[in-house]
């Protein structure tokens, strides 16, 4: 066996030398013999020293300081481009209002102009905001990261030198009236405020009509019911989905109640939330600027101290998020259940058949749309115990786990918005009801004995229902042996009649 897993381990590195060396010679060739090309740069420093950066990145000394201090993993580690964005429309807005405090017009013009780019995402994916979650917990290096990018963005745009901080410096004009103790939770908020109304909400939404789309049409198919995995009284296939449907509309209540503090600016609060080095009415400013160019009612927070120190509110979000994880965990299961089959399970629903399900079995087609959904509602499960972690680690004047925070209730929202998509596109509005396994299953439940009660007693009832288990004979035959009449049996035992109170 050790040879065996030794043999592996040679086989494993032969492969990787092949690979790395075809690759390596594909760019070493630089397609025909061109030859490898030096990657250029340019010397940039900070207040610790002189750096290179590359000549082609706009991001200057203290990000590439950044990613030589915190080489943690690759490009899924990165500081989500939603906080990004949102980074540069707080930016923008501060920019343009500095013009009211002092700042040169032509400055606040380069600079708001910059921003768009940031804003686009096409700086992002350009690759000029290359740092990780995994550094500070204020995000100070993302919060410069956004400042060197602007600043060399816009001397490029007036013509200057690249990395000369004239004549816009990322500190002094960029950074003007800001902290990263203030601008990394504002943007926080501005990223989470415009992911939950422009991605999640309409995901659940559709999610929520389409399956209040198919209580609709289920609303006459009578079935049994089920709890505790066994036989219960019947209700109709259109109340078990009308209660789903509930399900997404509190979901989308919840959603709308944690708006208003996602709302609360943490701008103007500078390092510690006394606001040092602004002006009075910056602050409201600021906030009403990020509204217009965000179409959403953002306003500055009412107490600073709070909004830099508590992340409270991402905690609430999530547990939001948490909460529509567990009822579409919920809901994806039924349908498995109810789908089980197609001969040896409960076959109830027949789901859309997508792919293959086996590898070895022909023909075999699978759950795969909630077993993907209930995947993904379990790994929110998980981000929700590290934002509960982040959030719980606020130190006197600052919460130092914001980074970590934000990237997972990015990751949730993102999860949840395309998990209900997808399973509603290719789930539930394909969702059929098998009416005759329906039926059969309906009609041998033993459980509709209990419209008996009110006529012979609970005593009498449960005897009839044990008596027919065990000689494995019908309801109707069990009664009639009581005394009961065919047409008593008809009119009391009457499914349609079961379905709500009298």
């Amino acid at each position: 066996m050790l040879k065996q897993i030794q043999g592996l381990g040679l086989v494993r590195r032969h492969l990787w030398v092949a690979c790395g060396g075809l690759r390596a010679k594909e760019v070493s060739s630089g397609g025909k013999g061109k030859g490898k090309e030096k990657e250029k740069f340019r010397t940039e420093k900070d207040t610790f020293g002189e750096l290179k950066v590359p000549a082609d990145k706009l991001y200057g000394a203290q990000t590439m300081r950044s990613k030589l201090n915190f080489p943690i993993g690759d490009i899924a580690e990165r500081m989500p481009m939603p906080v990004i964005q949102a980074m540069g429309i707080l930016k923008k807005a501060c920019a343009e209002v500095n013009k009211d405090y002092g700042l040169d017009s032509k400055i606040s013009d380069a600079v708001s102009c910059a921003c768009d780019d940031v804003i686009s995402g096409k700086l992002y994916k350009q690759g000029h905001f290359p740092l990780v979650i995994w550094q500070t917990g204020s995000g100070t290096q993302s919060n410069m990261n956004t400042n060197e990018v602007i600043s060399n963005a816009a001397i490029k745009m007036m013509g200057g030198e690249l990395g000369s901080k004239k004549p816009v410096h990322p500190n002094d004009h960029v950074n003007k009236s800001q902290s990263s103790n203030d601008t990394f939770p504002t943007a926080i908020h501005i990223s989470v405020g415009m992911e939950l109304n422009e991605r999640l909400v309409p995901a659940v939404t559709h999610l929520r009509d389409a399956l209040k789309s198919k209580s609709d049409e289920f609303r006459d198919i009578i079935k049994i019911g089920r709890t505790h995995l066994m036989d219960a009284v019947p209700l109709t296939l259109g109340q078990e989905f009308s209660g789903y449907t509930q399900q997404l509309t509190y979901g989308l209540d919840r959603i709308k109640g944690c708006l208003p503090r996602v709302y609360e600016l943490a701008l103007g609060g500078t390092a510690v939330g006394t606001g040092l080095n602004t002006h009075k009415g910056f602050a409201e400013k600021v906030a009403k600027r990020i509204a217009e160019l965000t179409c959403l009612p953002f306003v500055t927070a009412p107490n600073k101290f709070e909004a830099l120190a508590a992340r409270d509110c991402m905690v609430e979000v999530h547990g939001v998020l948490n909460t529509i994880a567990v009822s579409l965990m919920k809901i994806a299961n039924d349908i498995r259940l109810l789908g089980s089959g197609p001969r040896c399970g409960l076959g109830e629903l027949m789901l859309p058949e997508n792919e293959p399900g086996s590898s070895i079995m022909p023909g075999k087609v699978n759950p795969t749309q909630c077993e993907s959904l209930t995947m993904l509602c379990a790994q929110v499960m998980g981000n929700q115990v590290a934002v509960t972690i982040g959030g719980s680690n606020g130190h006197f004047e600052l919460n130092v786990f914001k980074p970590l925070i934000i990237s997972n209730v990015l990751r949730s929202i993102r999860l949840l918005a395309d998990g209900s998509m997808t399973f509603s596109k290719n789930c539930v509005e394909g969702l059929q009801a098998n009416k005759e396994t329906i039926d059969k299953i309906m009609n041998d439940s033993l459980m509709l004995v209990t419209a008996l009660n009110p006529h012979i007693g609970y005593d009498k009832a449960a005897q009839i229902a044990k008596t027919a288990h065990k000689n494995k004979t019908t309801l109707k035959e069990e009664a009639l042996k009581t005394g009961i009449t065919e047409e008593q049996f008809k009119e009391w035992v009457n499914p349609k009649e079961m379905l709500g109170p009298k």
